[in-house]
C-alpha cells in the first residue's frame, strides 16, 4: 500500500482529500499543528472511511519534527501540502505569521523528501496568483499579477520555490494545483469547514447566519461591473477538489506527467456572491439576513476557471450541482451547530 503524508490533514481540504486517498487504497499519515482544526475530525475521516488515520500533532515549520516524522514512518512516497494560512485579511495585519508558515513549511519538506525518498509533492496553491484578471475564464497561460496579500504572495513564491528546485535537479516531481472557491462539505455531514473564532471565508459564515450564530451576512459591494454588482467566484464543490488531488498524487506516482505540472481546479461557471445565496435559500429553504456593505480592500471583481487542462490531461471533472453543495454545507452547520438546552 503506497504511503502519502498530508500535511494539515486536519483541516477542510485537507480531511476530504484524506479521506478520498483512503477510499482510493493509499495508506495516509497526518501532520497537522491544530492550530486552525480540531482532533475530532478524525472521528469523521474514520466513520466516513472505516479507516483512522495517522496522525503525528506537529508543526511542519519545525525541522527535527518533521524529519523524526520520516525517520519513524519509512516509505513516504508522495506529500500533499495542505499547511499553510489562508485568511487573506489576517495576512494583512500578520504578514510575518504567513510568511513563516507558508514558505517555512514548503522549505522543510522540500529539503527533506530526496533525503527520505519521497518522489513527488501535490501544492495546494490558489487562484490569487492570477490577481484581477484581463479576461475570464482564465486558464493557466494567463500572466500571474501582483499580489494583493501576503496570503497570494506567499502562494507565488511557495510555487517559485518549487519550481527552481525542480529546475535546479532535485529528484522529485510536482503537480501544482491552482484552486478557485472552494465550498461545502461531505454529504454525510461527518466532516465539514469548521473554522476557529469569526469565519473568514462567505460559506461558513453565511451558514452560521442562517443558524443564527452570526447576526447578518454582510456582501462586500453590489456595484461591480457585474450582473448583479456583486464579485463573481468560481465556487468548487471541496469532495470534487479533494477526488483531483488523488488523481493527481496517482499520476505523479505512475510517472504519467512532466516534472512540474500546474492546473486550475474550478468549475468554469462564475456565480455572483447573491446567487449564491439564493443557491442557499432555493435549496435548503432557509432564509439568509444580509446586508449590502462597502467593497474590501484587495477584492477581486470577477475570477472564473477555464478548467479544460485538468479536465482532459487529469481526466477530472467538477460534478457537483451548486444547490446540492449548498445543502451539504447546511447540513454540516446544522450537525455543528450548539443545541439549546
Amino acid at each position: 500500500m503506497t504511503k502519502i503524508l498530508v500535511t494539515g490533514g486536519t483541516g477542510y481540504i485537507g480531511s476530504h482529500t484524506v479521506v478520498e486517498l483512503q477510499k482510493a487504497g493509499y495508506e495516509v499519515v497526518i501532520i497537522d499543528n491544530l492550530s486552525n482544526s480540531n482532533i475530532h475530525v478524525l472521528d469523521g475521516i474514520e466513520k466516513i472511511s472505516g479507516i483512522r488515520p495517522e496522525f503525528i500533532e506537529g508543526d511542519v515549520t519545525d525541522l527535527p519534527t518533521l524529519r523524526k516524522l520520516f525517520s519513524s514512518h519509512p516509505g513516504i512516497k508522495g506529500i500533499i501540502n495542505f499547511a499553510a494560512s489562508k485568511a487573506v485579511n489576517e495576512s494583512v495585519e500578520k504578514p510575518l505569521k504567513y510568511y513563516r508558515n507558508n514558505l517555512v513549511s514548503l522549505l522543510n519538506l522540500l529539503d527533506l523528501m530526496p533525503e527520505f525518498g519521497v518522489e513527488g509533492i501535490v501544492f495546494s496553491s490558489s487562484c490569487t496568483v492570477y490577481g484581477e484578471p484581463d479576461n475570464n475564464p482564465i486558464d493557466e497561460s494567463a500572466p500571474i499579477k501582483p499580489a494583493t496579500s501576503p496570503y497570494g504572495n506567499t502562494k507565488q513564491i511557495s510555487e517559485e520555490i518549487i519550481t527552481d528546485t525542480i529546475y535546479a535537479g532535485a529528484p522529485i516531481k510536482s503537480i501544482i494545483l491552482r484552486y478557485f472557491n472552494p465550498v461545502g462539505a461531505h454529504p454525510s455531514a461527518e466532516i465539514g469547514e469548521l473554522p476557529l473564532g469569526v469565519p473568514q471565508n462567505l460559506i461558513p459564515y453565511l451558514t452560521q447566519t442562517a443558524a443564527g450564530i452570526r447576526k447578518e451576512l454582510t456582501v462586500f459591494g453590489d456595484d461591480y461591473s457585474t450582473p448583479d454588482g456583486s464579485c463573481i467566484r468560481d465556487f468548487i464543490d471541496v469532495n470534487d477538489l479533494a477526488r483531483a488531488h488523488v488523481i493527481a498524487m496517482k499520476r505523479m506516482l505512475e510517472n504519467k506527467g512532466e516534472k512540474l505540472e500546474i492546473f486550475n481546479l474550478g468549475t468554469g461557471t462564475g456565480l455572483s456572491v447573491l446567487q449564491l445565496i439564493e443557491s442557499f435559500e432555493r435549496a435548503t429553504g432557509v432564509k439568509v439576513p444580509y446586508k449590502i456593505g462597502k467593497r474590501r480592500e484587495g477584492d477581486i471583481e470577477k475570477i472564473w476557471a477555464d478548467p479544460k487542462k485538468a479536465n482532459e490531461v487529469l481526466g477530472w471533472k467538477a460534478e457537483a450541482d451548486i444547490d446540492d453543495t449548498m445543502r451539504n454545507a447546511w447540513r454540516w452547520q446544522q450537525r455543528v451547530t450548539p443545541k439549546n438546552p
